[in-house]
């Protein structure tokens, strides 16, 4: 069988695929020493994970649209008017309170990191036809990521998406956990039933597509519903999401492009471009936490600027554009253009 890799076996199976299980193999060998960096939470915890992949990843996004002439030639509404509608919808949002606010912004965010799960197993299963076997493969895709979520509402956690208390109004929606669990597993056993039969029946296997339903599956689980510890559901949560993400935009919107599509990206081609890349997302990613920290939160760094409450209603929602954007954007980006008869 072809194996339907994105580049290659080696880059998908570092960068896309082997996240999940490399961050879970560390969760469970050195449980005592994440405890003690829970216990201990420092800068450089923070710096890693939240700037330098969470959003970082957000800007990689860059590369596939504002950093694309011609893109931005083709849809301007789109690109122009995603950031603009983001920001008015985020100071909608915060006339309801900070915590409605937060609440759906982190609703939003659940939906993407579903339907980023949901996109990877497509482009895994682009040589499948579409049949019974490929609807139960995205079936499982959304059980592996909805049930873990159904939990997280209906059962207290140790640990946030955004804020504390962001999921709590959810708690008035009747409880069918006992139901949805039995589907949960339903659906679980159903679906590795179904791929060792495939396997038996035709002697073939999609590697990659089998390895990144079972990642999600175990990240979720365990990051969500086994453990109870902030860290660890960062760990799964944060590089399990934006390793792959940021992979994929590298491997598509540069390794794989025509030169002559490249344009001025094409100095990211590069072994030297690939840090250059890197470089370059970091360090909005660090813009834009440290505006954060020196004008909301205050927490890892001394500069305090004292902005009055009363412009958080102006000043969050307009923060918070690059990531709603991103959100937003995913929707289109990844979209095959209809043909043309």
């Amino acid at each position: 069988m072809r194996q339907p890799w994105i580049h290659n076996v080696k880059t998908d199976s570092w960068f896309i695929l082997s996240p999940p299980f490399l961050i879970l193999l560390i969760v469970f060998l050195f449980q005592k020493q994440i405890q003690g960096l829970e216990n201990h939470y420092s800068f450089y915890t923070w710096l890693f994970l939240i700037v330098f992949v969470d959003v970082a990843h957000v800007y990689s996004t860059l590369f596939k649209t504002y950093f694309v002439r011609e893109e931005i030639q083709k849809r301007k509404l789109l690109y122009y008017g995603i950031p603009v509608l983001s920001w008015v919808l985020g100071l909608i949002l915060y006339q309801f309170g900070s915590l409605t606010f937060w609440s759906v912004l982190a609703l939003v965010a659940v939906f993407h990191f579903i339907r980023q799960q949901y996109g990877f197993m497509r482009i895994y299963a682009r040589f499948e036809p579409n049949n019974w076997s490929k609807r139960i493969d995205e079936i499982a895709v959304y059980s592996a990521t909805i049930f873990p979520m159904w939990y997280w509402f209906k059962t207290p956690r140790a640990f946030t998406w955004f804020v504390e208390n962001e999921f709590n109004w959810l708690q008035n929606i009747p409880d069918y956990t006992k139901l949805i669990t039995v589907l949960y597993f339903s659906i679980l056993i159903i679906w590795v039933v179904k791929t060792v039969f495939e396997i038996f029946k035709t002697k073939q296997f999609n590697i990659p597509k089998i390895a990144l339903i079972s990642g999600t599956y175990l990240s979720w689980y365990f990051g969500i519903v086994y453990f109870n510890n902030d860290l660890v559901f960062t760990f799964l949560n944060v590089i399990s999401h934006g390793i792959p993400y940021v992979a994929l935009i590298y491997i598509r919107e540069i390794r794989q492009k025509e030169s002559q599509k490249l344009n001025w990206l094409s100095v990211f081609r590069s072994t030297f471009g690939i840090f250059l890349f890197i470089l370059v997302i970091l360090c909005f990613a660090f813009f834009e936490e440290f505006l954060w920290e020196i004008l909301v939160w205050n927490e890892h760094f001394s500069l305090n600027l004292n902005v009055s409450l009363q412009w958080f209603q102006f000043l969050i929602p307009l923060l918070v554009v690059p990531q709603l954007t991103h959100y937003l954007l995913d929707g289109f980006i990844w979209k095959k253009p209809k043909k043309v008869n």
